[in-house]
């Protein structure tokens, strides 16, 4: 472990004060004393924390509310029955316009990576302001070239050439041109329950039909989840695998251009893959022809903590590897990466992107990479993801609600039934405890095709102590079920 902050985050050292106004603190403590008093329950209180924001003197919630209604999109949805206006972050906290402080267990759907507003990324993305702020890639900048240099080292075998993009989208719906291109065939394979984004190519290669909307969506064959909790498998990754086989048999002309699959599917519920299934299919997919696609878009950059990426707890090595998210602690960035044979294909035409590699961002990328590895933030993952894991299995234990509790590092999710045999989603349940959870100053998110699954993905500076303190919230709060 390198450097005072990352000791102090495994330590699970406390921070030093409560940040809520006197006034909003007293209200709240006479409150919690009333009812520890009247039923001796411990309502849990937020770890303290040494950071004041700003008063705040924009726009109430009803007015931007408002604003939003008239001038933005009506696809445009929000968590919770009343919408928080948030406006100042740091680290693992953000705060409301009253100044109230909560522990974010969601990290902006797991992008924040190094803790909101870090000083280290402020300080490059600042600077890299003052001198130049765009260029395009048609005139020589350092910037993007420190940074792809610096990605890949992060990477293993020959995966070193980086095409910078905008988001994890339009990474990859790239990956799936590169893949096409090489091989010369149409035919993607991706998994059932993926989220690989909402293009027309990513469109047709997710596989939740809240996000796919009646277009056309050529050339993707969608194989058998393989879910643990769920699937008709169990934990038996080969026989996941048999079916991608299957696929590529009867469903293809025997040639295929790549499998694209998250490590851990990330909007579809925080799903692990089942034990054996990627090298499985990895071998099915090399003997077709077709490249293997990672999306590490959420799994990616340390957060599963036991590796840098989530592809290595499978012990595979990807063709093509695409990110975002977390590669820029917020800016607008997403790349991806391959090998200099593969990359070759881009140069039969013209490929560009405006913004793809903008000095700014590729400025803030190489920041997030060097704060992980000067705070030991994968380390931090691991160490206080497990921590909170087994907290939540305790709680599974204590909750016949709670159906399930997995995932790795700090990307971890809670399935929530109404019937553990049945596996019943409890959909209305899951997002009264999120609302309930939050008047208590905790945030999480959820997915699912059902909707009821937690979705915890905090910055990976979180502690023991704001580990604990969600644990204790979602308790109380199911405690009230």
């Amino acid at each position: 472990m390198q450097g005072f902050i990352g000791r102090r985050l495994i330590s699970g050292t406390r921070q030093l004060s409560n940040l809520r106004p006197s006034s909003q603190r007293c209200c709240f403590s006479q409150v919690a004393q009333r009812e520890e008093a009247n039923n001796g329950v411990h309502i849990p209180k937020l770890p303290p924390f040494d950071y004041s924001p700003p008063p705040y003197t924009g726009p109430s919630t009803e007015e931007i509310l408002a604003q939003r209604k008239e001038y933005l999109s009506p696809s445009m949805f929000y968590f919770y029955n009343k919408p928080l206006n948030i406006v100042d972050g740091k680290m693992q906290y953000l705060f409301d316009e009253n100044g109230r402080r909560y522990l974010d267990g969601f990290g902006g759907i797991a992008t924040v990576s190094c803790g909101h507003c870090h000083p280290d990324v402020v300080e490059a993305i600042v600077n890299q302001t003052k001198k130049i702020q765009h260029s395009t890639i048609l005139y020589l900048n350092h910037a993007i070239g420190d940074f792809a240099q610096a990605l890949a080292s992060k990477l293993p075998a020959n995966l070193k050439v980086v095409f910078f993009t905008n988001s994890g989208t339009e990474a990859n719906e790239l990956a799936m041109l590169i893949a096409r291109l090489y091989t010369g065939c149409h035919d993607i394979i991706s998994l059932r329950n993926a989220y690989h984004g909402n293009a027309s190519g990513t469109m047709g290669a997710t596989a939740q039909a809240s996000w796919k909307f009646n277009v056309i969506q050529s050339g993707v064959h969608h194989a058998m989840n393989p879910d643990p909790y769920r699937g008709v498998f169990g934990s038996d990754g080969e026989k996941y695998a048999k079916d991608v086989q299957d696929l590529i048999d009867f469903g293809t002309s025997g040639h295929v251009a790549g499998f694209i699959s998250e490590a851990i599917q990330g909007v579809g519920g925080i799903v692990e893959l089942a034990p054996g299934f990627l090298p499985a299919v990895y071998n099915s997919v090399k003997k077709a022809g077709g490249l293997f696609i990672a999306d590490e878009v959420q799994s990616g950059f340390a957060r599963t903590g036991s590796n840098f990426w989530g592809f290595e707890g499978h012990g595979v090595v990807p063709d093509i590897v695409t990110m975002a998210k977390g590669i820029g602690n917020g800016t607008p960035l997403g790349a991806v990466v391959t090998t200099p044979e593969v990359a070759e294909v881009l140069t039969r035409r013209n490929y560009f992107n405006t913004f793809g590699g903008n000095p700014v961002c590729t400025a803030a990328g190489l920041a997030v990479l060097k704060v992980i590895e000067k705070e030991g933030l994968q380390e931090n993952a691991f160490v206080v993801g497990s921590y909170l894991k087994e907290r939540l299995n305790a709680l599974k234990d204590k909750y016949e609600l709670i159906g399930d509790v997995r995932g790795k590092g700090l990307m971890l999710g809670v399935e929530l039934v109404t019937d553990r045999q049945l596996k019943t989603p409890a959909k209305a349940e899951t997002i009264h405890v999120m609302d309930k959870m939050k008047d208590l100053g905790v945030l999480i998110g959820k997915g699912g095709s059902y909707g009821n699954v937690f979705r915890i993905t905090p910055p990976l500076c979180f502690t023991k102590e704001d580990a604990d303190f969600l644990v204790d919230a979602m308790d109380y709060t199911m405690s009230k079920v």
